[in-house]
C-alpha cells in the first residue's frame, strides 16, 4: 500500500515537473548520461551524492543529505532545478523505510532556495516535499509541512496560487490519509495571501476535511482549526469555522476532543467576548465534563489559557467550578494537573470565592493518595499567599503547610521548602519561625539528600532576617554538621553557606563561630572531612577579613603536607585563592614555599595545581 502511495506521487510529480520544464530530463534516468559528457570537475559532487545515496550504509545516505546546499552549489540553479530536485523525488519515493534519511531531507530542502535560484524558482522545492509529506512516519510528514511553510513565507503572492494551492487542494482530495492529514496545518499558511475566490474554495476543502471518514483526518483538521481561525475574517470563523468547531469539540473519538481545548483558547483570542461566551464557552462547559479523563486533563492542562479566553467575570462564574470539579476528578492525573493550576486559577478571582470554593477542595489534595497529586500541589501552594493575604495564610494555609512538609514522599517536603520566600514576603520572618522552622530543623537530618540540600539553600535567608541571636540558638550546630554530611553535595553546599553566612553577619562573627570549627574539622582522621574544611577556608577567603585569613592559613599549609593526595591538590587551589586577599609580603614568605614544595609533589595532579597557584600569586 505504502510503495503504491509512493510510485502514484512519484508519477504524478514527473508528471508535473514535465509540464512545468517540458525540456528537463529526470535525472535518475540519465545522469550516467551526464557522467559521461565530460571530465569537468563540476560533476564529481554529483557522483558523490547518487553513490552515497544508494550505499547500503544509512549513516552514509546520511551525511549526503546534509551535504545537499554543497551539491546545488557545485551544480548551480538550473540544474539543481531540473536534475538534483527531480532525483530526490525518485529518492524520496524509494525510501519510505528510512525515516531519518527522508527527516533530514525534508529538513534540508528548506535549505537550498537560493540555490535553486532564489525566491521566484522555489517553488520546484514543493515538488519532493508534497512527496515527503505523504510519508508513513508522522514526524517526515510534519517536518516537510514545516518547509512547505518556510516556502509560502518567501514564495511571490501570485506562486502561492499558482503552485502551492493546487498542491493543497491535490492533498486535501488525495486517496490515502496521510495526505490529507498532512494538508491541514498548509491552510493557515496561504489563506489571507490568496484572492476571495480562492480563499472560498480552501473553506470548502478544510470543511471536507472536519467531516472525513478517517478519525486522524478529523483530528489533524481539528489541530488546524485555530491557526485558520487566526487568519479569516470574524464574521466568516463565526459563520463557517464556530460550526466545524462544535462538530468536531463532539466528535466520538477523544483524540479529536482533546485538540477542541486549544481551538477554544485560539478562537477566544479572534472573537469578541459576547460571540465567546454564547459560543465557546459552552464548548467548554461540555469539555471539562468529558466522558473520556485525556479531554478533561487537557482543560486542567490549559485551565489558565481557557480563564483568558472567556474573561475575568466568566472565570468567576464558571471556571472556579470547573476547577473544583477537576480537582475532584476520580482520575489523579487530572487532579495532578488541576493542582498546579490552583494558584494560577485562583490569582484573577476575589479571595473570599477562592476561600469559600477551592480551598476545601485544596485540603482534600493535602491528603490524597496519589503522591504525584500531593507533589504538584505542594509545588504552587505557597503561591496562594499573596492571593489570600496574611490573616488567611495565617489561619488556614500554614497547617496545610506544616501537613506537607511531614508528608512520607520527598518531593512533597522538596517542593515546599523551595518555595518558603513566598510564606516569608506575606507574614514576615518572626511568624515562619514560630511556625514552620521546627519542622524545617527536623527536615536538615532528612534521608534524601536532595531535601537537605534544599534546606541548606534557604538558610543564608533565613539568617538575615532571623539575626544572629536566633540563629546561633537554633541554626549554628547545625550549619556546621553538614560539613560532615556523607554526601559530597550537601559538604560543597554547606561550604558555600558559610560564606554568605561570614557575608550575613560580618568577618568578627565568623572569627568567633564559623573558623574555630573549621579548623577542627581540618585534624579529622576522615580525609572527606579534612577535604569539606579545605572547600570551606577558600570559601571563606573570598569574605573574611585578613585577621581571620591569617588563622586560617597555617592549618591550609598543613593541608598542603596531607597524606592524601586529594587533599594537597585542593589545599594547593584554595591558597591560589587565599594568596589574592592576603599581604604580599606574607604571601611571598609563607604561601609561594608551600606552593613549590608541592611543585616537587610525586602525584602529578598536586605538581600541576601548584604550578597553576604560582602563576596566579
Amino acid at each position: 500500500k505504502g510503495s503504491a502511495r509512493a510510485g502514484q506521487g512519484l508519477s504524478q510529480a514527473n508528471q508535473r515537473r514535465e509540464l512545468e520544464s517540458p525540456g528537463a530530463a529526470p535525472m535518475a534516468a540519465h545522469h550516467d548520461a551526464h557522467m559521461d559528457e565530460g571530465d569537468d570537475d563540476d560533476l564529481a559532487p554529483v557522483k558523490i551524492l547518487i553513490d552515497e545515496l544508494r550505499n547500503e550504509d544509512s549513516v552514509l545516505r546520511l551525511k549526503a543529505i546534509r551535504r545537499l546546499t554543497t551539491i546545488a552549489t557545485a551544480l548551480g540553479p538550473e540544474r539543481t532545478r531540473e536534475e538534483l530536485i527531480p532525483y530526490l523525488n525518485e529518492i524520496a519515493g524509494e525510501m519510505e523505510d528510512e525515516d531519518e534519511v527522508l527527516l533530514a531531507l525534508s529538513e534540508e530542502l528548506a535549505h537550498i532556495i537560493d540555490h535553486v535560484g532564489g525566491h521566484d524558482r522555489a517553488h520546484c522545492i514543493l515538488i519532493p516535499l508534497e512527496t515527503l509529506s505523504s510519508m508513513e512516519e508522522a514526524s517526515v510528514r510534519d517536518k516537510a509541512v514545516a518547509s512547505i511553510g518556510l516556502l509560502t513565507k518567501v514564495l511571490p503572492k501570485q506562486h502561492l496560487q499558482e503552485y502551492v494551492s493546487p498542491l493543497l487542494r491535490r492533498m486535501c482530495t488525495g486517496d490515502f490519509n496521510t495526505t490529507r492529514i498532512a494538508s491541514a496545518p498548509i491552510f493557515a499558511f496561504i489563506y489571507n495571501q490568496l484572492p476571495s475566490p480562492a480563499q472560498q474554495e480552501l473553506r470548502g476543502l478544510f470543511s471536507q476535511l472536519c467531516r472525513d471518514n478517517a478519525p486522524m483526518v478529523r483530528k489533524a483538521a481539528c489541530g488546524g482549526l485555530g491557526q485558520l481561525a487566526s487568519k479569516m475574517d470574524v464574521d466568516l470563523v463565526q459563520a463557517e469555522l464556530i460550526p466545524l468547531f462544535v462538530k468536531l469539540a463532539q466528535d466520538d473519538q477523544d483524540s479529536v476532543r482533546i485538540l477542541a481545548v486549544d481551538n477554544c483558547v485560539a478562537l477566544g483570542k479572534v472573537l469578541a467576548p459576547a460571540q465567546v461566551n454564547s459560543q465557546v464557552l459552552p464548548v467548554v462547559r461540555g469539555l471539562w465534563q468529558d466522558k473520556s479523563w485525556r479531554v478533561r486533563f487537557m482543560v486542567a492542562d490549559k485551565f489558565t489559557d481557557l480563564c483568558d479566553a472567556v474573561g475575568p467575570h466568566v472565570s468567576e462564574t464558571e471556571m472556579i467550578p470547573a476547577l473544583v470539579r477537576l480537582l475532584k476528578d476520580p482520575e489523579a492525573e487530572v487532579r495532578t494537573a488541576a493542582a498546579f493550576k490552583v494558584a494560577a486559577g485562583c490569582e484573577p478571582v476575589q479571595p473570599q470565592l477562592a476561600l469559600q470554593q477551592v480551598l476545601p477542595s485544596v485540603r482534600d489534595l493535602v491528603m490524597d493518595s496519589s503522591q504525584h497529586v500531593r507533589a504538584a500541589l505542594a509545588s504552587v501552594i505557597m503561591n496562594l499567599c499573596p492571593v489570600f493575604g496574611k490573616d488567611i495564610t495565617i489561619e488556614h494555609l500554614l497547617p496545610l503547610f506544616l501537613q506537607l512538609l511531614k508528608d512520607e514522599y520527598h518531593e512533597v517536603r522538596l517542593n515546599i521548602i523551595s518555595k518558603l520566600e513566598h510564606v516569608n514576603k506575606v507574614i514576615g520572618i518572626h511568624r515562619l519561625s514560630q511556625s514552620l522552622l521546627p519542622a524545617i530543623i527536623d527536615l536538615a537530618e532528612d534521608k534524601q539528600w536532595r531535601v537537605r540540600l534544599a534546606i541548606i539553600e534557604h538558610i543564608p535567608l533565613l539568617a538575615s532576617q532571623l539575626g544572629i541571636e536566633f540563629f546561633e540558638q537554633r541554626l549554628g550546630e547545625l550549619c556546621m554538621s553538614w560539613l560532615a554530611d556523607s554526601v559530597y553535595s550537601i559538604r560543597a553546599a554547606a561550604t558555600e553557606n558559610l560564606r554568605k553566612l561570614a557575608e550575613v553577619f560580618g568577618s568578627e562573627w565568623a572569627k568567633h563561630h564559623i573558623v574555630p570549627a573549621v579548623l577542627e574539622l581540618t585534624q579529622n582522621s576522615n580525609y572527606l572531612y579534612r577535604m569539606a574544611s579545605i572547600f570551606a577556608i577558600r570559601e571563606l577567603s573570598m569574605s573574611v577579613t585578613a585577621d581571620c585569613l591569617q588563622l586560617m592559613l597555617p592549618a591550609l599549609i598543613k593541608a598542603a603536607k596531607d597524606q592524601v593526595p586529594n587533599c594537597r591538590f585542593n589545599a594547593a587551589k584554595a591558597l591560589q585563592v587565599m594568596a589574592a586577599h592576603m599581604d604580599p609580603a606574607i604571601v611571598k614568605a609563607q604561601i609561594k614555599p608551600c606552593l613549590e614544595s608541592l611543585q616537587m609533589d610525586a602525584d602529578p595532579d598536586v605538581k600541576y595545581f601548584a604550578t597553576l597557584a604560582l602563576h596566579k600569586c
